[in-house]
């Protein structure tokens, strides 16, 4: 595979499950997004756009496949994330249509990118 790290550090927010969007959350690259489970809203977010008050985990950079990846592919996260929890660094995996992203902590990048390349990954970071 090959990963390449995207611009930016974004914020892992929880929000109220019953919350609308907020307005200050916009759905803009690199990397945004919004899960809605049970009671709560997540927002994966970059980190300036976050209000104080906001419960949020700052600080994570993403880790993009390239892609497109093909819907029947399998495996792939967990070979990812396979190789990052051998080196104990700790991820929160997310995917999309096309391609499948890795969020880790900033101070952890380099780390990340060593474990992926041991791992025979290609990572631009």
């Amino acid at each position: 595979m090959h990963l390449r790290a995207l611009p930016g550090t974004f914020a892992l927010c929880r929000l109220e499950g019953s919350d609308s969007l907020p307005d200050w959350f916009a759905l803009a690259a690199p990397l945004a997004g919004a899960i809605r489970r049970g009671d709560e809203l997540s927002l994966v977010a970059p980190v300036e756009i976050v209000p104080s008050g906001v419960v949020a985990e700052h600080g994570w950079r993403a880790l993009e496949v390239e892609g497109p990846l093909a819907l029947e592919m399998t495996g792939v996260m967990a070979d990812l994330a396979g190789a990052l929890g051998r080196a104990k660094i700790s991820v929160m995996p997310l995917a999309t249509y096309d391609t499948d992203v890795i969020l880790v902590r900033d101070e952890r990048l380099a780390d990340a990118a060593a474990a992926l390349r041991d791992a025979g990954h290609t990572v631009d970071a």
